[in-house]
């Protein structure tokens, strides 16, 4: 399995920084998440997260999106939902958000991630 690593810009929309580390189990997506075909961009991310749950080896995602168009939300959606589903099969899991606490928006996204999957989500602030 291949390691995925994608560096962030900002040339005309916004592509986010990734980093999914198959040796030891710790995927990151930071910056901002505004794409013209999101569904492009995440699908490499989704089946790799997919086949990563396969292994049975622990998975660590680190999320640090400070912004994510109403796009980007349905992949998200869809890669914590591939993680709770491994988490809820016995995988172990731990999904941590890094975000500034006086963004009330984006805290409210994550309890909305939260309430929609089931999913634990550790808030965490920078």
């Amino acid at each position: 399995m291949e390691n995925i690593h994608i560096s962030g810009s900002h040339d005309g929309y916004f592509v986010p920084t990734v980093d999914f580390n198959y040796q030891n189990g710790v995927c990151e997506i930071s910056g901002e998440s505004f794409l013209e075909e999101t569904n492009v961009f995440y699908a490499p991310l989704i089946n790799w997260i997919r086949e990563y749950t396969q292994t049975g080896l622990p998975l660590t995602f680190n999320c640090k999106l400070t912004y994510f168009n109403t796009s980007s939300t349905k992949s998200l959606l869809d890669i914590f939902k591939i993680i709770k589903k491994y988490d809820s099969d016995g995988g172990k899991v731990t999904v941590n958000w890094y975000y500034d606490n006086e963004d009330l928006d984006l805290e409210e996204a994550i309890q909305d991630y939260i309430s929609d999957t089931g999913l634990k989500i550790n808030m965490k602030t920078f």
